[in-house]
């Protein structure tokens, strides 16, 4: 299934940056897929923004690979996010060993089916076009 193009997407992604938000956030619902952890908490003030944060550590490889991970999760994030995330929430994306490796339809699909577990299971929201 192709992802519609950036025209369709209404809602903005931010980026985490404050450690405080990640600590917040690994306080959160979690759910862990062979590509990826994704971590997720409501905003504390909501907004209709999306805020995603990435990180990996020192175990997913040395700095270029850890680097990679986090490009590859940034990615990932930037074509499902807007498509399936709740606004008002914020996301943590935290790469694993296979990270750097997976193909990307598979971290693609991970990215969605975490989206569905941390959110109680339900499906996600339809594609608009």
């Amino acid at each position: 299934m192709p992802l519609p193009d950036a025209a369709h997407r209404k809602v903005k992604v931010s980026r985490l940056l404050k450690r405080a938000d990640f600590l917040r956030l690994a306080r959160g619902r979690r759910w862990s897929m062979p590509g990826l952890v994704l971590q997720m908490a409501k905003q504390p003030d909501p907004s209709q923004d999306i805020r995603a944060g990435f990180t990996a550590t020192k175990k997913v490889g040395g700095a270029v690979v850890r680097n990679r991970a986090k490009r590859r999760l940034h990615e990932a994030a930037r074509a499902v996010l807007p498509l399936y995330a709740t606004p008002g929430c914020d996301y943590v994306l935290v790469a694993r060993e296979a990270t750097p490796e997976r193909p990307f339809a598979a971290l693609i699909e991970d990215l969605k089916q975490a989206l569905r577990k941390v959110h109680g299971g339900r499906p996600p929201k339809p594609e608009e076009k």
